[in-house]
Parts: C-alpha cells; structure tokens; sequence
C-alpha cells in the first residue's frame, strides 16, 4: 500500500527490514537485537509485525518478544499511543453489540506508553511476594495530556481523562494535573473526568459519548483493546506510539495493528490485513505529514468493505470470507 500510494504523492520511500520478538530470538537469541534497535533510531518510522507467540512464552521475563515491544517505545520516546477505533457503516452488524449503539462510534484512545505499572521500580518476585509500582510524575502527565488536548483540538474538542483518583494517589494527581492543563493551556476544550471502571462501562453502554479519551499505560491497555471490539474486530484496529513533534508537525513513530500474532492461523491466508494497512496510513499521517496518501488509503478501505467483502474474523454466519492476500488485492484494486 505504501509502494501504491507514496510516488503519487511526491514521497520517496526507502524500506529496511529487521527482526524483532521471537522471530529475532530464534535467530539471534534477543527480542530486540542490536542491529534493530540501530535501524529504528536512524529512521523516520517503525512499521512493526506482531511479536508473540507460545513457543517464547516459557522464557525468562525479560527475554520474551514483548520486551522487543517496550525497548523500541523507550528507545524511541514514544511516550503517545493512539489508538484510532471508527465504526464502518458497512461494519455495523459485525459488532457484538446493537447496531443502534455502536452505529456512528468515532474516538480516538490516548494512552500513555512509558511509564506506570509497566515501568516503574521497584518491580519483581521475591519468594512469595511480587512487586509492580505505579510512578508517575508531573512532566509525563503534563506530555501526555497536551497531546489528548491537541488531538481533541482537531476534532470535536471533547477529552475525557480517565482515572481512578478515588482510590490510587498517582491518578489523584493526574486528575489535577490535567485539569490545571485543560484550565490554563487548553480552555477550549470540553474536559470530563471519569473513573476506569465507569469508563469500561460507558464504551459499551454508549460509546458515541467518547471523542478523545485520555488514560495512563495500563488503563489504557485494557480499555483500548474493549473498544477494539467496537468494530467489530481486533482485525480492524491501527495504532500509533509516537514522540515529540518536531519544528514541521512530523514526529518519529511506531506504527502497527493492535492485534497480536495470532499463531493458530499463521501461514493460512486468514488474518484480516486491515489494521496492518490501516497502521501505514497513520504512518503516513504523522511521520511523514501526508495527509493526501494516508486519507486515500482509508478510503480505500471504506470502500471494499462498502462492497461486502469480508474476511473470516468479520464475516457474519453464511456469508463468505476472502483471505488474507484477496483482502490485500481488493485494496489496492479500489485504490
């Protein structure tokens, strides 16, 4: 999709591949080989596979494919994950909920990627006693939330920011933080605070509600893969983890579906390609500022599944699914 779209739109495009996750265990014995970890920092994007996989999953924590995952963030300062979840027209029956409930969901998850209960120390197991500490300070609250508000800002000016200040001290002070933001930098802006358990609630009560929805890491991981299933399918859904933007709007990013690898259908022209194509086109968006190829890609997405096309994951009972590289083709045909 990249090769289809980027010569029209006067981008050059120069592709390297690497190994990471298990792939990259196997052949070098590291989830995130040096060599890797160098290419990402010299380039202006990541579009990464899926990692996992059960044969890794007997391996010393810090040794499984995940880890590839966390040292590529870090490595990168990709403090923002951005989770874009928009229900297709075509796509409303595929969801597991009404379709008058789902019908017209367009939010955009915000979610904090490098510190919290993933990050913080101390951590880990001694004899029977296991350790995780939620750490976060006022400048990491402070980046992530700018850019919650700035995405709300070109959209419907709508953020909520989830917590659950009622209980844990750490988001007690992301609530203020936000807060004293939203009042100070951002006054445009409709702020809503809300716990985490309401919110899991809400996205499958009335998910139309939700704009911009703010969250630190862990919250964030849970809550964006329970809106994923608003569409229907994990297969459906992009993601973006990016830095600070520089001087022109551009910003270093790592680009990937939010669905793992799902190894029972490896190899078998059944995985749904959609978010992996949809990820390319947020690529194009934010590292490259190409907002012509990135919009025709989605486009062309719309418009295949517009035709009924489906694969397995979103094809209703009875109704025929297409494979992996057919899925692919359509794509590039309506292109």
């Amino acid at each position: 999709m990249l090769d289809a779209v980027c010569p029209a739109a006067g981008l050059k495009l120069t592709a390297t591949e690497y190994l990471a996750g298990g792939a990259a265990i196997d052949a070098t014995g590291a989830p995130l080989p040096e060599a890797t970890l160098a290419g990402a920092l010299a380039a202006d994007a990541v579009l990464l596979g899926a990692v996992g996989g059960p044969k890794w999953e007997g391996l010393p924590y810090a040794t499984r494919p995940e880890r590839a995952l966390l040292g590529l963030r870090k490595a990168l300062a990709a403090f923002a994950n951005l989770r874009p979840v928009r229900v297709y027209e075509a796509l409303v029956d595929a969801s597991t909920l009404r379709p008058e409930v789902v019908r017209g969901v367009d939010l955009v998850v915000v979610r904090e990627l490098v510190g919290g209960l993933y990050f913080g120390e101390p951590r880990g197991i001694t004899g029977d006693r296991g350790v995780n500490t939620m750490v976060y300070t006022v400048p990491e609250i402070e980046r992530i939330a700018r850019a919650g508000f700035r995405l709300a800002r070109g959209r419907r000016k709508l953020l909520h920011s989830i917590d659950k200040a009622n209980v844990l001290e750490t988001t007690e002070l992301w609530r203020r933080v936000v807060t004293r933001l939203g009042k100070d930098e951002f006054p445009d802006i409709k702020l809503e605070h809300m716990l985490v358990d309401n919110c899991a609630m809400q996205l499958v009560r009335n998910p139309r509600q939700f704009d911009v929805v703010l969250t630190e890491n862990l919250f964030g991981d849970i809550l964006s893969d329970e809106a994923a299933m608003l569409t229907g399918s994990i297969g459906m859904l992009s993601s973006a983890s990016v830095g600070e933007a520089d001087a022109d709007g551009r910003v270093r990013g790592i680009y990937e579906p939010v669905h793992g690898s799902a190894p029972d259908i490896a190899g078998q022209d059944k995985a749904n390609p959609l978010a992996a194509i949809l990820s390319a086109a947020l690529l194009l968006r934010y590292s490259a500022t190409a907002e012509a190829p990135a919009a025709r890609i989605e486009a062309a997405v719309e418009k295949v599944l517009a035709s009924g096309l489906r694969t397995g994951d979103l094809a209703r009972p009875g109704e025929q699914a297409i494979g992996t590289r057919a899925m692919g083709d359509a794509v590039l045909a309506a292109l």
